[in-house]
């Protein structure tokens, strides 16, 4: 009988693994620890967020914009080969902000949110796309209308009791006074946490709550994208995201390497009444203890009643954007993964003149609902690079995870809406540290490991890349030592108009300039055609260059800003 029941055994587990459709022979371009294997479902979907598979497996996704055809996409994969050959757009709503995130599957619901409300539709068995009226659960009051719009991302987590939670993300980024002003202090009390800056618990059945319908679950938490119900200790958790900027505001504290490593992102354990003490304190995780924030008197020293508030269970480097949060309830992959943390990060925009950093899937391993051990790198490649100096450089940047009914795992990415599938097929029992040895080597690349304050400093290569663009553009007018040809073609070198204000350099190097103008102290009158055929990256290396050559030590420029006059111009 025992022979019998062995070999049914066998046979169900072979059963089970032939089921697995066979992963992409480059596993999606990404690396994954020994006996991992992936194969990509569905690319170029648009700029995908969260998403959720089904109990069939099917698999629902969350677009960030609104699109005609829908703002949800809906795939199946009839033939088993882990390719969706079933897609479907659905769902076209009325709100007053788009940038839609969450997607959860709960109770036989599909939940999504905007940023203004979160929808539901019963799932209707066997069809792919719900035919259920779309109920309206929350609709944001915009309470923080006055403040700005920022950090009204709508993730969403539920408990056992039938509860729902909702972050109401800060929208300054540490409650001062003039927001994102240099050396302003902060507002103390915060008028922010009267209504944001926390978590608020709603019931998930009913219709057309706002936010007074809710409770404060918890407080003093900036900004949450990424959270996830822990089943195994009944808990709440979230990811916080850290404040930013803190060089440029207060240049005569921090440095910018402070800046691209500070503050922490912090793993929060959240029960009812946490309060993790934003916006007067940040948590640094090489001091591994919670500072007061300059705009309340902190000096990058000061602990102040720091202690007092909810610390992190682990404080990530600052800036990675951890995006989404699950706890592996599944069984299909070893021991080691079983409801532990996979966390989607999303990765760095501010980290400058330092690598960009994150873009790729932790892992966090718990046991009895605490870590057992240090985070992990568990699928990593994204970017497809490892140097990454601006964000637009990063190919895909990871944002959304999902476990399907056989326990694979299904993580989405933001840039183009490529959505992959990850499989464990090799031998569970034998799996440890050695199938993990490669990952751990990933941490030491350049966009996962702290950088080195002097060798790291990228200014220096995003000007030499600068210098060609400038040399082919620029030098045969400026010259090739900055200096212009002293008739027409004014200098650069202490240029004002290079040093002072780098948007209005930006601006006329996008549209051009003609006419008189004076530069140090000499009149010119010419043409300067312009250079709006550039990339973004192009723009910023040689703008880069010409304020840090020639004897100029000004700021970069970044891809980001070239971005924004762009758009500001109407040049996209």
């Amino acid at each position: 009988m025992r022979i019998l029941t062995l070999l049914l055994s066998i046979g169900f587990m072979q059963c089970h693994e032939i089921r697995l459709p066979p992963g992409d022979p480059d596993n999606g371009g990404l690396f994954f620890p020994e006996g991992f294997e992936a194969v990509v479902v569905a690319d170029s979907l648009g700029l995908a967020r969260h998403l959720a598979v089904n109990d069939n497996g099917d698999i629902y996704v969350k677009l960030r914009m609104s699109n005609p055809e829908g703002e949800n996409v809906a795939m199946r994969d009839t033939d088993n080969d882990g390719k969706a050959d079933i897609i479907k757009r659905f769902g076209v709503y009325e709100n007053k902000h788009r940038y839609g995130n969450g997607m959860r599957i709960h109770q036989g619901y599909l939940y999504f949110s905007t940023a203004g409300e979160v929808y539901r539709n019963k799932l209707t068995p066997g069809k792919l796309v719900p035919e259920s009226k779309t109920e309206v659960i929350l609709r944001d009051d915009y309470k923080n209308a006055k403040y700005g719009y920022s950090h009204i991302a709508k993730p969403l987590a539920f408990d056992n009791e039938g509860n729902m939670y909702v972050p109401f993300g800060a929208p300054g980024d540490v409650c001062q006074v003039a927001d994102r002003r240099p050396g302003s202090p902060g507002q103390d009390p915060c008028p922010e946490l009267e209504n944001h800056g926390g978590i608020w618990r709603f019931d998930a059945n009913r219709e057309g709550q706002t936010q007074k319908d809710g409770y404060r679950y918890a407080t003093g938490i900036r900004s949450v994208v990424g959270m996830d119900w822990n089943h195994v200790d009944n808990t709440l958790y979230a990811l916080q995201h850290g404040r930013d900027n803190m060089a440029s505001t207060w240049p005569d504290l921090y440095t910018p390497w402070q800046s691209a490593m500070l503050p922490s992102e912090e793993f929060l354990r959240v029960k009812d009444g946490t309060d993790a003490g934003w916006p007067y304190y940040y948590y640094d995780q090489m001091q591994e203890k919670k500072l007061l924030n300059p705009e309340y008197g902190g000096d990058g020293k000061k602990a102040g009643n720091g202690h007092e508030y909810e610390q992190p269970i682990i404080g990530f480097p600052g800036h990675w954007a951890p995006n989404d949060l699950l706890f592996y309830e599944g069984d299909q992959f070893p021991e080691h993964y079983k409801n532990g943390a996979f966390i989607a990060f999303h990765g760095s925009t501010i980290r400058a003149p330092y690598p960009q950093s994150g873009y790729f899937i932790g892992f966090v391993p718990f046991k009895n609902g605490a870590p057992s051990g240090p985070w992990e790198v568990f699928a990593d490649g994204f970017a497809q690079v490892d140097t990454i100096i601006n964000t637009s450089n990063a190919s895909y940047r990871p944002m959304g995870l999902a476990v399907g009914p056989d326990g694979s795992l299904y993580i989405s990415e933001s840039e183009h809406g490529k959505i992959w599938r990850v499989m464990y097929k090799g031998n569970k029992k034998d799996f440890g540290p050695a199938q993990l040895a490669g990952m751990e080597q990933r941490k030491s690349l350049p966009h996962i490991r702290t950088p080195h304050e002097i060798n790291d400093n990228m200014d220096k290569v995003v000007a030499k890349a600068g210098q060609k663009v400038y040399n082919f553009y620029c030098g045969s007018c400026h010259q090739r030592d900055g200096k212009g040809d002293g008739n027409r073609f004014p200098p650069l070198n202490g240029s004002e108009w290079v040093t002072d204000d780098k948007w209005r350099l930006l601006e006329i190097t996008l549209k051009g300039m003609e006419g008189p103008i004076t530069v140090k102290g000499q009149p010119y009158d010419g043409i300067m055609p312009p250079h709006n055929h550039l990339t973004d990256e192009e723009l910023s290396q040689v703008l880069t260059y010409v304020r840090k050559s020639f004897g100029n030590d000004a700021s970069r420029v970044t891809t980001r800003e070239v971005r924004w006059v762009r758009r500001r111009l109407k040049m996209e």
